[in-house]
């Protein structure tokens, strides 16, 4: 067999599972079904490899090369037009041939001639028929519709978000098929990206969006802030507009125009597989695969073919999604969104280096958007230096079901502070950051107060959690509701979630991963690390936490002796975690000893160093903040 002839023999499997009857010009009938391929089809410049029916009608071209031709199949590209544009034999109605196809046996490219300045571009395989039709019928091409997007009525809306809705308007309207918006976390990407969707489906007339997510639980916020949302040119909401549907099973409903999904759960369906909804806890990132191993394979569902969404945005995209899972948004023929507060190469370079807007977290605490933050750092000889245990009975501590045996051990052993809470559980290690927290609380992190801030504690383990949780309560001599642990392992963590958002109780809520990332809890004024991370982004969308502005009443709904705004957040570093540079932010504030007199003296006398100028900045905001 020849390499065309192979390349043939695949194209023809792609062709017959996208439902598409395959006929050679002996046995012609192209009214056997909606869809019809009729291979090597006399045209008036020669024969052209496959001829696609729709209805009886001839609407479309495919030519075929071999395997090895991948890399140079663009320039197919006019052989595929000459043929389009050519007389085919036997048909004596009229017709029009839109839409094109280059193809071996791995690579496909598609263009619908219909688009102004019409590109082809790489699809999974080939469209079904219903589709075709379905394209037939409409009056005009997506991409001729997002050329004409009206004007955005921009009341209630911040200047980043204009900006953002703007820019990815002009994307859309070149037909750049990725777009990255970057936006500080609590500066409402997801409120941005929502107008991004009722935009694409009332003026664009996309048929189907797709929000990705890769938690469980940004999957559930997504939604409540879509059921709520009121576009400025209709009265009603988007779910009296649009019919939304988060997926919880492998079935997706006809009539929805979005869906809201966990990226595990969407590989699930494509695989044709049940998906266990403890999958969809943790975010795949947050626990490293060896990708070589793991390889998200997807394959052809004719359920839900490579058409069905035309829009994906990918909420929180700076994670790894796009290494093992990518074959999961490049299956779909859909342009692509991508939100995210921190951006890296990795992410710049998935999006085509199409960044449409940026509102950085520094400029956001400028605007009032978000709050700054103080750092106060409680360093022990354990945590600097880790430490000795000499030969003696020790106890051992099975980490999952904690069942404890005392043995003897064999040696002194010397153990890093890195073993520590994983290796090694000091329990001491954790009261001293404990009480040191508390022993500060009404002197210097929160001057005035008379209860405990809205508190979030990063642990290591499940069961460094369990640790810190039983200690904190002892510390503070209080019960069970006024500290919890909010992990996937936790019993209900969503209702503690809810808890520690809106109610009293939780004061200090202790988590791994599950709300470090994406979670919105505004009352949040303290962060506290006992775990380091590695990952500059992580570090500060974990940061990201406690940035959220709230208003005074919203806050003292929570918090009682809160006496003013949200003004700041305070990170108390217990690891050593803010003493690496981990991120290109920084705090405003360089100078917390320093006086605002001060200050504003030394300006006025003309101090221009940056430490000196983001510190005034840093006090004047808070003032602004807390000024009738």
């Amino acid at each position: 067999m020849t390499p065309e002839a192979k390349a043939r023999e695949k194209i023809d499997a792609k062709l017959a599972k996208s439902g598409w009857v395959i006929q050679d010009m002996r046995q012609i009938n192209p009214m056997a079904s909606l869809g019809v391929a009729v291979r090597e089809y006399p045209t008036s410049t020669g024969p052209v490899d496959y001829v696609l029916f729709i209805d009886g009608s001839p609407v479309g071209v495919i030519e075929s090369k071999k395997d090895d031709l991948g890399e140079n199949i663009i320039v197919t590209e006019s052989q595929t037009e000459r043929y389009a544009n050519s007389t085919l034999k036997y048909v004596k109605t009229d017709y029009q041939i839109r839409f094109a196809y280059e193809a071996t046996g791995i690579l496909t490219r598609f263009t619908d001639y219909n688009d102004k300045k019409y590109r082809s571009r790489e699809v999974f395989s080939f469209f079904r028929p219903e589709t075709l039709k379905y394209l037939l019928d409409q009056t005009d091409t997506i991409r001729n519709n997002m050329k004409h997007f009206p004007e955005l009525d921009t009341a209630g809306f911040r200047n980043c978000q204009v900006k953002a809705i703007k820019e990815l308007d002009k994307s859309f309207s070149e037909n750049r098929p990725r777009a990255l918006v970057q936006m500080a976390t609590g500066a409402g990407k997801t409120f941005t990206a929502i107008t991004a969707a009722y935009r694409l489906l009332k003026y664009a007339k996309m048929r189907r969006i797709l929000f990705l997510v890769d938690t469980k639980s940004l999957g559930e916020q997504a939604e409540t802030e879509f059921l709520v949302y009121k576009p400025n040119d209709d009265n009603r909401r988007f779910r009296n507009l649009y019919g939304l549907c988060r997926l919880k099973n492998s079935y997706i409903p006809d009539d929805v125009q979005v869906c809201i999904s966990t990226i595990q759960r969407m590989y699930s369906i494509l695989k044709g597989e049940e998906l266990d909804e403890s999958e969809e806890e943790e975010s795949p990132f947050e626990h490293p695969v060896d990708t070589a191993q793991a390889v998200k394979e997807v394959v052809y569902n004719k359920k839900y073919p490579p058409e069905f969404f035309d829009c994906i945005i990918v909420d929180e995209c700076h994670r790894s999604i796009y290494n093992v899972w990518s074959q999961v948004l490049e299956y779909f023929d859909a342009f692509i969104i991508g939100l995210t507060a921190t951006p890296d190469k990795r992410t710049l370079a998935f999006f085509q280096q199409n960044m449409v807007s940026e509102y950085s977290r520094e400029q956001a605490i400028v605007d009032g958007v978000n709050v700054g933050e103080d750092i106060f750092i409680i360093e022990t000889e354990v945590s600097r230096n880790g430490a000795h245990l000499m030969k003696q009975l020790i106890e051992y501590r099975n980490r999952l079901s904690r069942v404890k045996r005392w043995k003897q051990m064999d040696e002194d052993i010397d153990y890093a502070k890195t073993q520590l809470d994983r290796a090694v559980v000091n329990p001491s290690q954790i009261r001293t950051v404990i009480q040191t927290f508390k022993d500060n609380l009404s002197k210097m992190l929160f001057p005035g107060r008379n209860e405990v801030p809205k508190t979030l504690i990063f642990a290591k383990t499940d069961s460094h959690a369990d640790d810190i949780v039983q200690i904190v309560r002892d510390v503070f001599g209080e019960g069970n509701e006024f500290c919890q642990k909010i992990t996937c392992k936790a019993e209900k963590p969503e209702t503690i979630l809810s808890a520690f958002r809106n109610g009293y109780n939780p004061r200090v809520a202790v988590t791994v991963d599950m709300i470090a990332t994406g979670i919105d809890v505004k009352p949040i004024e303290c962060l506290i690390f006992m775990r380091d991370v590695r990952s500059k982004t992580y570090f500060e969308q974990m940061k990201g936490r406690g940035t959220r502005s709230l208003g005074k009443d919203d806050l003292q709904k929570v918090t009682r002796s809160a006496s003013g705004n949200k003004d700041h957040f305070v990170i108390v570093d217990a690891v050593g975690v803010t003493k690496s540079k981990k991120t290109d932010t920084r705090p405003l504030e360089s100078k917390p000893t320093v006086s605002m007199k001060e200050l504003m003296l030394n300006v006025a006398m003309g101090a221009r160093d940056g430490e000196t100028l983001t510190s005034l900045a840093n006090r004047i905001i808070r003032l602004n903040s807390q000024m009738t």
